[in-house]
């Protein structure tokens, strides 16, 4: 699971470097960088710090590299999952989170072949795990698959982007976890709306809104984002029911942290959720108003990620309508 060589070379192309030029930019020996980036040697903590920040990661990019216990320890669970032991997971888990950030950080493209890769290599350990970590790794195995399923929404890839995703729902399944399972279901909206299909995005986040297990933060956003698909399929008046049930949950979502699988449902990231359904419902102002707040509100590795030119576009929109 060597993936630092895959999503560094790609990291640096979409940032505009050559190796050479990003040789001297960081002031490392040419021959060395090639031998990392192309995965024939593993780089030393300093040079993944220097390329993350070269790239603008945040730390992202030199997070998913393991340790050498880590390493070893994988590759034996990969070779032997029966024996997979609690350092595996808490490594894999580990990785997801730092991919999960890199998606602020880099173009989906950049990400999704190492993501593809280690959802198909998590998938085949856990085929064949045994004893008390299994349902560790299968929350991991859900959390990979859903991710992927995201980042192949952004870009468009549909039809791999739903086999990533169910696959993800099975998984949060079988282990009942809904915080998992309503994330799988809510990007299920995501990919509907980005399709114009506004009956599958009321029907999706609908379906995640009462999943059961899903946390109040996912609650809000869901109904939020039903309550748009129907405002524009002409059902205000269910539409506004449901922003009513949103509001109602408010206080409850802002009182206790947001779940670590989805750690960026804020109370800011949520007027970004009440911004596109005022959009939907017409109320142009407020729109404005709760896009502008939730923009702002983002924390500043976020602000310019590649999925916030949606709520940037929505913006647009209202501010042309008002």
């Amino acid at each position: 699971m060597s993936d630092f060589a895959d999503l560094a070379r790609r990291a640096l192309r979409d940032n505009g470097y050559s190796m050479g030029a990003a040789a001297r930019a960081i002031n490392y020996d040419l021959s060395y960088l090639s031998r990392v980036l192309n995965g024939k040697q593993q780089p030393s903590p300093k040079l993944a710090e220097a390329l993350d920040q070269l790239v603008g990661a945040g730390g992202a990019l030199s997070a998913v590299v393991l340790s050498a216990d880590d390493r070893s320890r994988v590759s034996r669970s990969v070779e032997r999952p029966s024996r997979l032991d609690a350092g595996t997971v808490e490594a894999l888990g580990g990785v997801l989170a730092a991919y999960r950030r890199l998606d602020d950080a880099l173009r989906p493209e950049a990400v999704i072949p190492a993501t593809l890769t280690h959802v198909k290599d998590v998938t085949r350990m856990l085929k064949d795990a045994r004893g008390p970590r299994r349902d560790q790794l299968t929350a991991v195995a859900s959390e990979f698959a859903q991710f992927a399923g995201w980042m192949l929404a952004q870009v468009r890839r549909d039809d791999e982007a739903v086999s990533m995703l169910t696959q993800a729902l099975e998984l949060a399944d079988s282990i009942e976890d809904g915080t998992l399972a309503a994330q799988a279901l809510n990007f299920r909206g995501y990919l509907a709306r980005q399709q114009g299909r506004q009956q599958g995005v009321a029907r999706w986040f609908a379906a995640a809104a009462g999943t059961p297990g899903a946390h109040p933060a996912q609650r809000l956003g869901d109904l939020l984002q039903s309550a748009a698909g129907l405002a524009a399929l002409g059902e205000r008046d269910q539409a506004l029911r449901a922003v009513e049930q949103a509001e109602r949950l408010s206080d409850v979502a802002a009182a206790v942290p947001p779940p670590e699988t989805a750690y960026w449902l804020t109370p800011e990231f949520n007027r970004l959720n009440m911004g596109l359904c005022t959009l939907a419902l017409g109320r142009y102002d407020e729109a404005v108003d709760h896009i502008s707040v939730g923009l702002a509100g983002l924390p500043e590795e976020q602000r310019g990620a590649a999925w916030t030119q949606e709520h940037r576009d929505a913006l647009r929109r209202a501010l042309a309508a008002r």
